[in-house]
Formats: structure tokens, sequence, C-alpha cells
């Protein structure tokens, strides 16, 4: 259970911040940066919750669940393995929010045309934030990944996995809202050359 009377403790003034095993580490550390930028992909999504259209409640709770899952792999990240050393069982992304994320996005996809050329970040409101949502995504995940290089064996593959599959599903998400893709803005090669 998480209590969080006090919001500022002056314990990170000197520019550390506590990982889940009360190990400190500086707040640029790769760690840091990866569990943050997840964090700001959860900030992201939750502004793409706020300009849905009326009438997505099934996206919406879609996204309702990454955000809850986002949680989940930021309190993983925070928590590097320790060899079970720990007095209690770490937080862990797992392989069924895996599961779940690709039946979603086998869900939504299944409503849209196929692609003949990329798309452009746009569309509507709804559409730009949620590919804003994947490009910092993406960002968390190139973290991840240095990170899993950087300290092997202290970065869960579920977790690797499912950073990888969410901006695939903040894609299909982003075209779906699109009126299922009729109003994808498309990409034209060399168009203003």
């Amino acid at each position: 259970m998480v209590v969080l009377n006090k919001i500022y403790t002056r314990t990170g003034d000197d520019g550390t911040t506590a990982l889940g095993t009360g190990e400190r580490r500086p707040k640029y550390d790769l760690r840091v940066e990866a569990y943050g930028t997840v964090d700001e992909a959860n900030a992201a999504i939750g502004v793409a919750r706020a300009h849905l259209p009326d009438g997505q409640p099934d996206l919406d709770a879609m996204l309702a669940a990454v955000q809850n899952d986002l949680f989940d792999l930021g309190a993983d990240l925070a928590t590097p393995d320790d060899g079970g050393k720990a007095d209690h069982e770490p937080l862990r992304v797992v392989p069924a929010q895996v599961a779940r994320i690709e039946k979603d996005i086998d869900q939504l996809n299944a409503d849209l045309e196929p692609l003949r050329s990329f798309v452009l970040p746009g569309g509507s409101g709804a559409a730009a934030a949620l590919h804003m949502a994947r490009t910092i995504c993406r960002r968390a995940e190139r973290l991840m990944v240095s990170l899993a290089a950087q300290e092997p064996g202290k970065v869960g593959e579920a977790a690797l996995h499912y950073i990888n599959r969410l901006s695939d599903f903040l894609f299909v998400a982003s075209r779906w809202v699109n009126d299922k893709g009729e109003a994808d803005v498309l990409w034209v090669p060399g168009k203003n050359r």
C-alpha cells in the first residue's frame, strides 16, 4: 500500500533518488531515466484520453489499463533484481499483460484497412496525442534496452516485450481514433521538393 502524506522530503536535493531497493542513484542514472520516461509516456496517454471523443469507452478502458500497467512497469524498473535478497517480492510486468495488449491491438486493427503509406502524426487531437505518447514510449524502450545492456539480467524480458508492444498499440489506437483510419494523414514522399 502506498501512503503519501508528505510530498516533499528534501532527500533528492543532493541530485539523487531512491530506488525501490533503497539504493540511492543519481537522477541522471539510466535506470531513473528509463522509469522517468515511462512516467512521461503515461502522462501523454492521460492527455490522449482527455482528447478522446465521446462514444469510445472501449478504447478509453484499454488506455486506462495501459496507464495502470505503466505504473507496474515503473515499479519494475525502479526495483532492480537483487537475486532474491529483498524481504518481499517486487512487482514485475508479466507475460499476461503483454498478451492483453496484443489482444487489444488485434481488436482495434481488425477495423482498419492495411496501410499503403506511412502515417504522419495528426488527424484528430486524440490521434496526435496518441502519436506523441507513442514516440515517448519508443524513447522509453530505447532507454530500457540500453539499461538491459548496461545491467544484464536486471531488466525483465516481459517488461521489454510490453514496452515494445505498447508503441504498436498506440500506433494502431491513433489510427483507430482517426475515424478508423479514414482521417489518417498520409506521408507523400518528396511532396515538397
